[in-house]
């Protein structure tokens, strides 16, 4: 009877799945960045903060996207496999205000200077390249689009590999001094890259 008491209170709460951990947990740091605007607590330079974290946090989670394959090849964790477009789109959203930041707060709607730093500045060109490139993966992330692209969906979908490197590229030319940080993700995107084309060795299942 306590048993099946036990297992009757268990049902009464909704089992939390993976995808709302994963997105809860990805979504932390932009609550804590609101919450540090709220209080005024970003700094001397509140909008630069603002700017960095996001740009940190696109980059975090597009390699965290690009690392779910490899985990699955090398470590058989198949069961990451649908927590890739969870992580791209988080990672999108990012990229979606870390621009939003940059172009309405720090230009204040500026176009005309947002298109001539796009034009001039590397890194910038790099970081709109890099939006540009994941814009057209979060449109066709839908099942949908999956069943109506079919092969042609995984094609585009590689563009997140261009994506992860004008990141990374936007990254390394922004930072003026101090380039190890930078050259950690650079160095972690062309770990993921090379684990991509690495040859798997064969089962001892084929072999035998």
């Amino acid at each position: 009877m306590e048993a099946r008491a036990s297992s009757q209170d268990r049902s009464r709460f909704p089992r939390v799945s993976g995808q709302v951990v994963v997105t809860l947990a990805a979504l932390g740091p932009l609550a804590w960045l609101g919450i540090s605007t709220l209080s005024g607590t970003l700094g001397a330079n509140p909008v630069e903060t603002l700017e960095h974290a996001t740009g940190d946090w696109t980059l975090r989670l597009l390699l965290a996207t690009l690392a779910v394959t490899p985990a699955r090849r090398t470590f058989g964790l198949s069961w990451l496999a649908p927590y890739r477009r969870t992580l791209g789109l988080l990672a999108f959203a990012y990229c979606t205000l870390h621009l939003s930041i940059y172009a309405l707060v720090d230009l204040w709607g500026a176009w005309d200077t947002l298109i001539e730093d796009v034009v001039k500045r590397p890194y910038v060109t790099a970081g709109a390249t890099g939006f540009l490139l994941l814009l057209p993966l979060a449109i066709t992330s839908t099942r949908a689009w999956m069943r109506r692209l079919g092969r042609r969906w995984v094609v585009l979908h590689r563009l997140v590999y261009g994506a992860a490197i004008a990141g990374c590229l936007h990254f390394l030319w922004l930072v003026k001094a101090d380039h190890r940080e930078p050259a950690i993700y650079a160095g972690i995107l062309a770990l993921l890259l090379l684990a991509r084309v690495w040859p798997r060795p064969a089962r001892a299942s084929a072999a035998r």
